[in-house]
């Protein structure tokens, strides 16, 4: 078999990746591959466009931003004398299928590529473009689509590659105008790119604390600006001392016609009178370096295109990651559901619109609404207190997490304190109230504005826990941390007998750098741990690759591999050692003695990612003193412990919506068991279902107590992929 593969329509941070995983997992399998350069454009043209690739064709591209084989837009491949051309060109290139990636416009072509391809043999047959045979009796044309689309805009995936980063680029922007704008107190206008989709619009506001978005799936009605102009002067009456208003390129008037960003800026000197300052990222949301998620994703779906490809399935396919996992879904469907979306906009029914892009999406317009407002919409009630804490070691996005509880609990009336650095501060009696207008802010804060320290709790403490429950009145708590947090709930569960003080509700919110809880697929922290772990790598390998050496790159995990197995599969890095695993001396040696073959045929780097808790024998000082031992001269080794770098900086996007979704979720949730008199222990989290609420006792029953982990780790599946994407090229390749 052969296949080709074409990246088509706007580019897309992580399609390189997604190339690279298609190209080397069909090569595992014996099948050919070929790298059509410049689109559907390529396909039309031949010639030089198509160049053969082999294992080495892919290396080094992992990290590289934009494709490798070049985009186009093709006027030709929208005629069929154009499409006949391009079949012409694959059947004489023994090209027997493709992975298309791209977005509408590009799945579309292949769809009427597939559909037409009989039609087309028979007419080159008959022009004798082509040998007779290959017309007579032809196998269906084979046909893989990935969603390459930073606007995430597609049906049959709930992230296309390329979205996660652009959503992060966004990020980084508005957090850098927050700081200009708050120092001036100034008010931004960002537009963003989505065209007919406001994800990147709507998450970003999210992510970022905006205070208004404007979106081509929300109808606009004649007095919209007045509603924008109102809550912002409302905004600012109640403190607020800069506004950023996010809007996407499509968004439109009542009428239809385009909202642009002058008039957003004319109205607001007109009724505010300040002068507003205008930000259009334009093309720089496509550019830069691939995220750590991003380039997960594309190397899972690029994996999963191919074995959809390898398989007896002729149907026309797109593999899109739906709940977490790669999934098919018939291009016939996937293209008329992503068009009929198109047309419900282009029609003006935005309420039909809004509800094809998804429960999710229309949540997080609605969970908007309420943290972007200035105060909330009722005053508070007497039903007691809640209290909101962060424990254990600090994660990245526990401030997204408290600021979104807070605001939603606050929004129904129910006040809310925080107790300072966890269980041990609400023994001490370190409780103070929070107020609205407290976190505003907080969104893009690292650590946790609470305090977050590692305390275990004595006898004495939790009697005094039960004496400042009935001291503030506390009806429930909101517990934010990792397994450190997670016990000491357990030894409130089990003082209950000894002080009834103690039976309220506690919601557990999953929030760690070692995604090691059970009850979630993934925790708030672990995201931006990947990134600062990845970003560290790709700047070692340059430093490695000057000196032919070998770093082993110790991460965080605790005796949970998710960061190790990931940055490994996310960076390219040759080895993984999993605390999973362990170290086996007689497989680290045939891993060595594969890395030193690759060095001796011309490597020039390598990078082993080891987990912190990989042996209770052997640490990263002692497997590189093994590696140098067995490296026979070929390479150097040298050792990087990132330690706490990888819990610093800002949280990514990611962990701030989600915490933000985790927040609101519990917020909601307490309130509930509040009010119908429960005191039910519940551990929140994010699963393929969606965001759920299980019962304390039932999640650790799924909990490994001696290795600190969950029994079932989702991720472990990447493995075989991680090691055939490492795989070193062979020996002698044609």
């Amino acid at each position: 078999m052969r296949i080709g593969i074409i990246t088509s329509g706007g580019d897309s941070p992580g399609m390189n990746a997604a190339i690279r995983a298609v190209t080397r997992c069909a090569l595992d399998r014996g099948i050919e591959v070929v790298g059509i350069h410049e689109g559907w454009q390529g396909v039309v043209d031949g010639g030089d466009k198509f160049q053969p690739f082999n294992w080495r064709s892919v290396g080094g591209i992992l990290q590289l931003g934009g494709t490798i084989l070049g985009t186009a837009r093709s006027e030709d491949f929208r005629k069929p004398e154009g499409r006949r051309k391009a079949v012409r060109n694959l059947v004489n290139a023994d090209i027997d299928g493709m992975v298309v990636i791209g977005g509408d416009g590009s799945l579309t072509g292949a769809l009427l590529l597939y559909r037409e391809w009989a039609d087309h043999l028979t007419a080159l047959a008959a022009e004798n473009a082509i040998p007779a045979k290959k017309a007579k009796n032809p196998a269906p044309f084979r046909v893989v689509g990935l969603p390459g689309s930073i606007d995430n805009d597609q049906f049959g995936t709930d992230m296309s590659i390329g979205a996660d980063t652009a959503l992060n680029t966004i990020v980084e922007a508005v957090d850098k105008l927050n700081s200009t704008a708050d120092s001036h107190q100034r008010t931004f206008v960002v537009e963003v790119m989505g065209r007919r989709c406001g994800y990147l619009a709507l998450m970003s506001a999210v992510a970022t604390g905006a205070d208004w978005v404007l979106i081509p799936e929300e109808e606009m009605d004649s007095r919209w600006h007045y509603k924008m102009v109102d809550a912002l002067k409302r905004g600012r009456a109640a403190g607020r001392r800069h506004d950023v208003i996010i809007f996407a390129e499509g968004a439109r008037h009542s009428d239809g016609l385009p909202i642009k960003a002058d008039t957003i800026v004319e109205i607001l000197k007109q009724r505010m009178g300040v002068e507003a300052r205008v930000t259009v990222l334009g093309h720089v949301q496509r550019g830069g370096t691939a995220t750590p998620f991003e380039r997960n994703l594309a190397s899972r779906l690029g994996a999963a295109a191919v074995e959809h490809l390898a398989g007896d399935d002729p149907t026309p396919v797109m593999v899109g990651l739906i709940h977490n996992e790669p999934k098919t879904t018939s291009l016939e469907e996937v293209v008329a559901k992503s068009q009929a979306i198109n047309a419900e906009i282009d029609s003006g029914n935005f309420e039909q619109a809004l509800a094809l892009r998804g429960r999710s999406f229309a949540d997080s317009l609605e969970l908007l609404r309420t943290l972007a407002r200035a105060a909330p919409k009722q005053d508070v009630t007497d039903r007691g207190r809640i209290a909101v804490m962060t424990g254990g070691p600090d994660a990245p996005g526990m401030n997204a997490i408290v600021r979104t509880a807070l605001r939603i609990a606050r929004n129904e009336g129910q006040d809310v304190v925080g107790a300072r650095y966890g269980f041990g501060g609400l023994a001490q009696g370190d409780v103070q109230a929070i107020h609205w207008m407290d976190v505003q802010g907080w969104i893009n804060l690292g650590g946790s504005e609470l305090g977050a320290v590692r305390h275990e709790l004595t006898p004495e403490e939790i009697g005094q826990i039960a004496e400042q429950i009935k001291k503030w009145d506390l009806r429930g708590m909101i517990a934010v941390g990792g397994m450190e947090t997670y016990k000491e709930v357990r030894k409130l569960i089990d003082a209950r007998e000894r002080y009834p003080e103690l039976r309220i509700p506690i919601i557990c919110v999953p929030a760690t750098v070692d995604n090691n809880l059970p009850g979630t697929e993934i925790t708030i922290g672990a995201d931006t741990a990947l990134s600062n772990i990845v970003d560290a790598i790709d700047k070692i390998k340059y430093t490695a690759g000057a000196a032919h050496r070998a770093f082993i790159v110790e991460v965080f995990g605790r005796r949970c591999g998710y960061l190790a197995m990931a940055a490994a599969m996310a960076s390219g890095a040759e080895m993984e050692i999993l605390a999973e695993d362990g170290i086996n001396l007689d497989l680290l040696q045939k891993d060595i003695a594969v890395l030193r073959s690759g060095f001796a045929a011309g490597k020039k780097m390598g990078i082993v990612v080891m987990a912190e808790n990989a042996s209770p024998y052997y640490n990263s000082d002692f497997v590189r003193r093994i590696m140098e031992a067995e490296a026979q001269g070929f390479f150097q080794v040298q050792t990087t412990i990132l330690g706490h770098l990888q819990r610093g900086g800002v949280p990514t996007a990611f962990d701030r919506i989600q915490g933000s979704r985790l927040g609101a979720f519990a917020a909601r949730r307490i309130i509930d068991e509040i009010a119908a008199g429960r005191d039910q222990v519940l551990v929140t989290g994010i699963q393929r279902r969606g965001v759920v609420a299980t019962p304390y006792d039932e999640v650790m029953e799924d909990f490994d107590l001696e290795h600190e982990r969950p029994k079932e780790q989702p991720f472990m599946s990447w493995r075989t992929l991680a090691d055939t994407l490492a795989k070193p090229a062979p020996s002698v390749e044609e």
